[in-house]
């Protein structure tokens, strides 16, 4: 699926302290959800739908991707 994210608003964590190696994340129409990289906002970006998004998020925090 191609979509458009073109005026996308794109946004930061408040945990990443104006750092710019960041994910961006961008709430998008139909509930579906944005990331991509801060350093490269002309580059590729994931889109997740609204129950993929819920999956890694919640994978997220409970440390699934923790090294």
């Amino acid at each position: 699926m191609i979509t458009d994210l073109g005026g996308t608003t794109w946004f930061k964590s408040s945990y990443s302290g104006g750092q710019t190696d960041c994910v961006e994340v961008a709430w998008l129409r139909g509930g579906r959800v944005g990331v991509r990289d801060s350093k490269n906002p002309a580059g590729p970006a994931l889109v997740f739908a609204p129950d993929q998004w819920d999956v890694f998020a919640s994978a997220l925090r409970s440390g699934d991707f923790d090294r």
